[in-house]
């Protein structure tokens, strides 16, 4: 198995006086949040996080305001500076790393979008997208050549003269995106990057992110409040409540085997047959079922085998690396379909 492109190990922040000593405290680190601000004045904004990126992988971090995803995501590159614990990058720790390396990592390694732009308004498209690579000391023919580029990649084409002002809350934020991909980092880190735009553009520049991550295959974390938002990027979710892990696992595992009630009541409005799989539908092969029936991958959405199970005139059966699971009927089918109805 591959190594992860980030590794994340008892990590934990806690803001307040006398912080530091609140991981290593098991008392005090056993008491929920309001016991401990009203105990030490402190708040623990991430607690005891461990979890693993890996290469090329979109991982979502979410929760409601206030659950710590957006603390999480700044120590990855110490833009917070994490309380204690480990955060692995090709192996080294972060949480060691000098200045001058830490540097060297927001540079090269690791880039950040975030929901305000952050671009620099006297500078044109050109200029903000080839920013990262002239602190870097490129010249400036190859950095022109190399941000041109990203700007065709990102739809820009045509604007590099124009000024932040000038654009439209989406275009600034693909500024935003080619000025993090310029530098051709291995990951890219987006804190609610699409919070403040309207909902059109924001889908837009959700299926933009698709787009870019199967053109280019990045490791990205995604931070986000929105399940319809995280469902649609994630190959994972970690989903946190007062900065713990509550569950992490890919959309359908949330869905169809939440782990609390917490999460259950999360995802109970999730249109069930956009996102199950046929694995959570397959019961076991009846003796009566043909063995030249139709035959579907257990990975197949729910909503995309509809037409092909009800036109079937037996049932259908599902498949998994070349190996019969089980099997699907029109029952099968319309449970969901009614459940989904239900949610909606």
């Amino acid at each position: 198995m591959n190594s992860p492109d980030i590794s994340v190990r008892n990590l934990w922040k806690v803001f307040g006086p006398g912080g530091d000593q609140i991981p290593g405290n098991p008392e005090l680190s056993g008491l929920n949040s309001a016991e401990l601000l009203e105990r030490t004045g402190c708040n623990a904004a991430v607690r005891d996080l461990s979890f693993d990126v890996a290469k090329g992988e979109v991982f979502v971090v979410m929760g409601l305001s206030g659950s710590g995803k957006s603390t999480l995501i700044r120590c990855l590159t110490r833009l917070i500076e994490p309380t204690s614990g480990q955060v692995l990058v090709d192996g080294k720790d972060v949480l060691q790393a000098g200045m001058a390396e830490l540097r060297e990592l927001r540079r090269r390694k690791m880039s950040m979008v975030f929901q305000h732009f952050g671009l620099l308004p006297h500078r044109t498209v050109l200029d903000n997208v080839s920013y990262g690579l002239q602190i870097r000391g490129a010249a400036k023919k190859e950095r022109f050549t190399r941000a041109r580029e990203i700007i065709e990649l990102v739809g820009l084409k045509g604007y590099e003269q124009h000024y932040p002002d000038q654009l439209s809350g989406g275009m600034q934020q693909r500024v935003g995106l080619g000025r993090a991909l310029a530098g051709d980092p291995d990951t890219i880190l987006f804190d609610e990057p699409f919070s403040a735009l309207d909902p059109l553009i924001r889908r837009d520049m959700q299926a933009e992110v698709i787009r870019l991550h199967k053109e280019m295959g990045k490791t990205m974390v995604f931070v986000t409040h929105d399940l319809s938002e995280a469902l649609k990027l994630g190959d994972r979710i970690l989903i946190m409540r007062n900065g713990e892990t509550v569950q992490c696992g890919t959309g359908d595992e949330l869905v169809g085997s939440p782990a609390d009630k917490y999460i259950e009541d999360f995802v109970s409005e999730v249109l069930r047959a956009d996102v199950l799989t046929l694995k959570w539908i397959t019961r076991p092969v009846e003796a009566a079922t043909p063995a030249d029936a139709p035959v579907l991958s257990s990975r197949m959405i729910i909503r995309d085998a509809i037409a092909a199970v009800m036109q079937s005139p037996c049932p259908v059966l599902v498949e998994d690396s070349g190996r019969i699971t089980g099997q699907i009927d029109r029952d099968s089918i319309l449970s969901v379909l009614q459940r989904t109805e239900a949610a909606a």
